[in-house]
Formats: structure tokens, sequence, C-alpha cells
């Protein structure tokens, strides 16, 4: 086993050394062995001098140095343990991508590039490793929330539950504009011609007939000859059967026809104040799949791809023939490519940023994701009002978050206790 210690040493760090240069060099001691990876000592050095300077730049003061070691390397056994699963799953950061979180990371410091390039220096690490330490740390984080997204598991009950808390919460302030259409159904009346009825003027309503012509016409309600309008009123200032019935609806929604003591009645949102309003663009976009196999190449799929897009540009054949002959995703494959109008953030971000800044029509380079390899078309933009799912979409998010957390936790930990990792004492110690 020391043998094998002391021929991984020699390895690891002739990598880092210059074979041009003819003096000496000093060895990079391994510090841990992480899998199949490991860790250096000028890794361990480097983060604690880093985390030094930090801390007197903030005021913050740090424990012992051994104590201090320990925390670090740990951090760095974990960070290593991510990285190998992004590895893993095939996450890579091209340049662009880099670049872009190089410039947030300026922008959110109030520096310029070259004055965050002068900062990394004056921590002692060089620019192009700073570089390569975001991208590790991207495809780590990346490989994180994929991994950890499987995990998660929300029921449609617990949104419900908490956009309700929610919702109780927002009413005190959400005024509603309503309008109100009432049948009365008297002793001997039809009932179910009377429902009939309802349902009817409903269909109206929604292919467009005027809401206060309807009320003036057939409403049986208090407020029949102001054409069904109650005004502006919280939900604890309307009667009960309409409070009942409102649950954060959009602007414009009609609502029943629903049955009390007294008959048949129809509602609709006229206006909504004090509501969190959400506006989404959906992409309706089309792709092809294709998967690196041990035959494959990741540079033969690439020319497979573009052979397809000449194909379809010469006007040889359509993207939906492509697709379906082509594309190793079978779901949209049986739909000539097509995904369907879906908001952005629901695909991995390789996908997301293409289907983002494409131009309508246009059919992307070949790019990579965890998936494989695709080519992709944006068939169509739409901007849908979301007002009536916000509290819901902000219950999902706060039940999401809190799950991630969990479940980042415990995934972080299993990955920990299933990994073979060995802190390599020092050469005195071996002998």
């Amino acid at each position: 086993m020391k043998f094998w210690k002391q021929s991984l040493l020699a390895l690891v760090a002739a990598s880092h050394v210059n074979v041009a240069a003819a003096e000496p060099v000093a060895l990079d001691k391994i510090n841990v062995i992480v899998n199949s990876g490991v860790i250096l000592e000028s890794d361990v050095d480097s983060s604690i001098k880093t985390l030094k300077v930090n801390a007197k730049k903030s005021g913050q003061g740090l424990p012992e140095q051994d104590v201090l070691r320990q925390q670090v390397t740990e951090k760095l056994i974990i960070d290593t343990l991510q990285q190998q699963e992004a590895e893993r799953i095939g996450v890579r950061i091209d340049d662009n991508r880099l670049n872009q979180a190089i410039e947030e990371i300026a922008k959110n410091n109030n520096q310029t590039i070259e004055q965050l390039s002068a900062s990394v220096a004056a921590e002692g690490l060089n620019y192009p490793e700073f570089r390569e330490q975001v991208r590790k740390e991207i495809a780590a984080s990346e490989a994180r929330n994929a991994l950890v997204r499987r995990r998660i598991n929300i029921l449609p009950a617990e949104v419900d539950n908490l956009a309700n808390i929610l919702a109780q919460e927002t009413n005190a302030t959400v005024q509603y504009k309503i309008g109100h259409i009432q049948l009365r159904v008297n002793d001997g009346d039809d009932a179910a011609a009377i429902e009939k009825q309802a349902n009817e003027i409903v269909a109206k309503l929604n292919s467009g007939s005027d809401f206060a012509t309807m009320a003036y016409t057939y409403s049986k309600g208090p407020k029949a000859l102001q054409g069904g309008d109650w005004g502006w009123m919280r939900k604890e200032e309307m009667p009960t059967i309409f409070a009942d019935q409102l649950s954060l609806q959009n602007k414009g929604s009609i609502i029943g026809p629903f049955r009390s003591g007294v008959g048949f009645h129809i509602l609709k949102v006229e206006d909504v104040k004090g509501l969190e309003t959400v506006a989404v663009t959906e992409v309706n976009a089309r792709h092809i799949l294709i998967r690196p196999t041990v035959i494959l190449s990741d540079e033969g799929v690439q020319k497979e791809l573009n052979e397809i897009i000449e194909r379809v540009q010469a006007g040889e054949a359509t993207f939906g023939e492509m697709a379906r002959q082509y594309s190793q995703d079978p779901g949209s494959a049986a739909q000539n490519g097509e995904l369907g109008f879906q908001t952005s953030d629901l695909y991995v971000p390789e996908f997301k940023h293409q289907i983002d800044t494409l131009p309508k029509g246009q059919i992307s380079k070949p790019f990579k994701t965890v998936h494989g390899w695709h080519i992709v078309e944006v068939i169509d933009r739409r901007e849908v009002d979301r007002t009536d799912s916000a509290l819901k979409n902000k219950a999902y998010r706060i039940l999401f978050n809190r799950k991630f957390n969990e479940e980042a936790s415990a995934w972080l930990q299993e990955l920990r206790a299933s990994a073979f990792v060995e802190v390599i004492k020092d050469n005195e110690d071996d002998s």
C-alpha cells in the first residue's frame, strides 16, 4: 500500500512539472485520495489562504489552524465528490457560459474583469486557475441540482394547502371587482332547465358575450339593473356564496354556475387589485436528440446532426421527418420533435439557453446536455398570464426550496458515506 501511494504521488506530481525545466522542483504532496481522484497539499493551502484573506476583509474570526485545516479538507472532499458526479453524468461547462459566470462575479463585486483578475492574483491564485475553479464549481452545482431534483416529490395537495395559507395572508389586501348573474329557482320551477340555461349563459360569456348585457337580460339578482356590478370588495366584505367561490382567479375569469338556496349564480372577476401577478413567456420548440455510444463518438454525433441540419435547410427533408427518423427522445420524436408550449426553466441549463436566445425558425448548432447531443428550433413564443397560479407558484417554490435543501444535505451525506476517502499522512508517519 505504501509503495502504491508513493507511485501515485510521483504520477500526480509529474503532471504538474514542466519537463523542460532542468533544475529540481518540489513535488506537490497528495493530501487526500477521493475515489479515483486526489486533493493536493497545495489545494488545501490555497483554500486556507483564500479563506484567511476573506475573513480578514470581513473582520471574521477563524478557529485554530488544525481545526481550520480539518474543515477546509472536508469541504474539498465534498467539492471533489460533486465534481466527480458532474463528470460521471457528463456535465460540461463551455467557455461562453464560463465567461458569463465570471462577468457576473465581477459585476457583483463592482469590478471589471481586469480588476477581478488583480484581486485573484492578490490572493495567490493565477487567473487561469481561478477560471478552472469556477468552471468546476458550476459543473458541481449543476450535477447537484440535476441529481437532487430527482429525489424531490411535491404532491398537489401540499401545494394547495400552502397556497391556501398564503392566500389567507394575501386576502387582507386583495380586492375584487365582481359581476353577478342570478337565475332564481322558485317552488315548482324546473331546476334542471334553469341550470341548463345557466350553462348556456356561461358558454356565451366564454365566447365573448358582454357580461353586463347578459346580466340586464337574464339576472334576477339585486344588482341586475347595474349590469350585475357589485363594485370593489375584499372577500370578507362580499356575500359568503361569492367568497367561497373565489380562489385567486385572473381578471376576466368566469365562475359557475353554482347553486344556492335561491337559485343558480354566475360570477365574473372584472378586475383584481393587490394580487401578485405573473406573466411568463412560453416557448414551443422542437428538437432532435442523439446520444453518443461506444461506437458513435461525440464528434460522430455532431457530424450526423450537422448533416441533418443541411438536409432540412436544403429542403430535402423536414425537421419533423428527421426527428421521427433519428431522434432518441421517443416522446417528442412521435410528435415531429415538438415539445409543446413550456416555460424555459423546465429544461436543463444548456437547452434553456438555446431556446431563450434562438430566433424563431432558426435551427441551433449541435450542443450537448446531460441527455446527449441536440439540435433545436424555436417554433413560436407566447406571453401567458399566470395571475391565477401566482400563489401556487410561490407555494411550489417554497416547498421545492425546503425539500431541495433537505434532500441536498441527505444526498451529500450519502455521497460522502459511500466514497473511498483516505487522508495521506506525512512521510515521517509512514516510515
